[in-house]
């Protein structure tokens, strides 16, 4: 959402008390807001685990009751934060540092995050680690997040699922607009209408390389001709 937009949304951001389940601008709005505020979070208008525990972060920096839910003195008390000189300060203070180091692919086939990476990056390959070596089913992890196997699409929703960036698995095309556009500092989606895959602190994970390798982990890349670029906001 644009900040013009954001902001001139604010008359309605707070109208009614917001939590988990729930969806459409107001929460857009609100998932903005806290990224303004210095929690970083995805707005994509879907009130789920990752936007409830950046609530929560909230609501203990700002010494509120702790619940997951946003009540309108809670909206009130957010919209007085980023309408505040110091909010700008906060947002550049947790801007993610560039990546300088990179994952490191075991003999297990398992992948290592590297030791700067950010939280959301090294809780992503953790959860891919779970399914690295599961085998490839088309339409896995599509209708149950514990499955026998996954298509390449399910793995990445896997995976940020695992980080609590995605509530709800996308196919191939929903993550050719998920996220923002272009390469990302330390997470890459690939996506066209047949194939997706990412790159992750220098390292892909990608169903192609599993029936040869026994991996989804690949330290080799791949022409990415033909797919739409994405990234995870602020990685």
């Amino acid at each position: 959402m644009p900040v013009s937009d954001a902001f001139a949304a604010k008359r309605i951001f707070g109208k009614r008390a917001l939590h988990q389940g729930m969806r459409g601008r107001d929460v857009r709005v609100l998932q903005d807001f806290l990224t303004r505020a210095g929690f970083r979070t995805t707005v994509d208008g879907q009130f789920g685990r990752g936007t409830a525990s950046r609530v929560r972060s909230w609501e203990r920096d700002a010494a509120r009751r702790v619940d997951g839910r946003v009540s309108r003195p809670d909206a009130r008390a957010l919209r007085i934060t980023v309408e505040s000189s110091s909010a700008p300060e906060r947002v550049a203070a947790v801007a993610p540092a560039p990546a300088t180091g990179k994952a490191v692919i075991g003999s297990n086939g398992l992948a290592t995050a590297p030791a700067d990476a950010p939280p959301q990056v090294q809780a992503i390959i953790a959860a891919g680690n779970q399914i690295a070596s599961k085998p490839y089913r088309y339409g896995g992890g599509h209708g149950k997040w514990q499955d026998s196997g996954y298509d390449c699409s399910g793995s990445l929703s896997y995976a940020f699922h695992g980080a609590g960036m995605l509530d709800v698995a996308l196919d191939s095309t929903g993550f050719m607009s998920w996220g923002e556009a272009g390469k990302g500092q330390w997470v890459t989606v690939y996506a066209k209408g047949s194939h997706a895959y990412m790159v992750i602190a220098g390292i892909r994970f990608d169903t192609s390389g599993r029936s040869t390798q026994n991996t989804r982990w690949q330290a080799d890349m791949r022409s990415s001709a033909g797919y739409t670029v994405r990234h995870p906001e602020g990685l």
